[in-house]
């Protein structure tokens, strides 16, 4: 009797270190780092141009397995598909590692967030470079703004009317009825309104509405932080963390860091898509 109950307790710890496991348990291979990037680095270029110089240096291969919004970052992430993540830094990141999934998050590069609006521009803040002064004349004229729902935009347009002073109510600011953040800028025109977005997506043509015009840009506060982080060796024992730390370490260094301003300029003309941290190695 004795002896069947000990089978049984190990068949049972068997099942349950399998069921506990991760989804992908091949043992990773050291010359690949599977990565999780997200939408905008893969669809701006900057990323496949980021992956030939490392591979170059390296002899590594930058792998994207998944690009996206960041919720299919994060779900790969946790099933221990990606061995290197990088996304906007907010409450998905932060729970990444505070869930043991990911390890040694650190800031490596910033967007930027312009504010869009109609031609005529009734607010006159075309060339404006400091969102919460434009965002003042906005409410002053009580010009039209879109209460845009999308998570960065919003975030970031509630700290700028906060510096305002202004607290934005009363039916000059029209709420968000989009089903898609995508066709926020055809909502924004057909209210003759002004709205907060970000500027890859309004410059490159993702979000598209024809006649509206880029008017505010060029503020360090409308930037938003990128993070880096990768696989926990310890809940993730079959992802290449060596890979993925040197792909970071290779983010931060200063000749990429001096890169990300170059790649801007070859892409967007007189600015950078990305920019630096004040944090990289110099």
């Amino acid at each position: 009797m004795r002896n069947k109950l000990i089978i049984s307790f190990v068949c049972t710890s068997v099942v349950l270190f399998a069921s506990c496991s991760p989804k992908n348990s091949t043992p990773a291979d050291s010359r690949v780092v599977r990565c999780a990037v997200i939408g905008g680095m893969t669809m701006t270029g900057l990323w496949p141009e980021i992956a030939k110089k490392f591979e170059a240096e390296t002899g590594i291969k930058a792998e994207v397995v998944i690009t996206g919004p960041r919720p299919e970052l994060d779900k790969a992430m946790r099933e221990g598909k990606a061995d290197f993540l990088t996304m906007h830094s907010g409450d998905i990141t932060t729970d990444l590692v505070a869930d043991g999934f990911g390890v040694n998050m650190r800031p490596w590069t910033r967007n930027e967030l312009c504010i869009v609006g109609p031609p005529d521009d009734p607010a006159q803040v075309r060339g404006m470079t400091t969102g919460a002064a434009a965002l003042r004349k906005i409410a002053a004229s009580k010009s039209r703004f879109v209460d845009f729902q999308g998570i960065g935009s919003r975030e970031l347009a509630h700290n700028l009317w906060r510096l305002a002073g202004v607290e934005p109510k009363g039916d000059w600011v029209i709420r968000d009825d989009t089903v898609s953040k995508w066709n926020i800028l055809q909502f924004a025109r057909s209210n003759h309104a002004y709205v907060v977005v970000g500027y890859i997506p309004a410059q490159t043509g993702k979000m598209f509405a024809e006649g509206m015009n880029i008017l505010v840009k060029g503020d360090p506060i409308m930037r938003r932080p990128f993070i880096v982080m990768e696989a926990n060796p310890k809940k993730l024992p079959h992802a290449n963390y060596a890979g993925a730390k040197a792909l970071s370490d290779f983010l931060l260094s200063a000749k990429m860091q001096n890169f990300l301003l170059e790649f801007g300029r070859q892409t967007n003309g007189p600015g950078p898509l990305f920019f630096p941290v004040e944090t990289a190695q110099q």
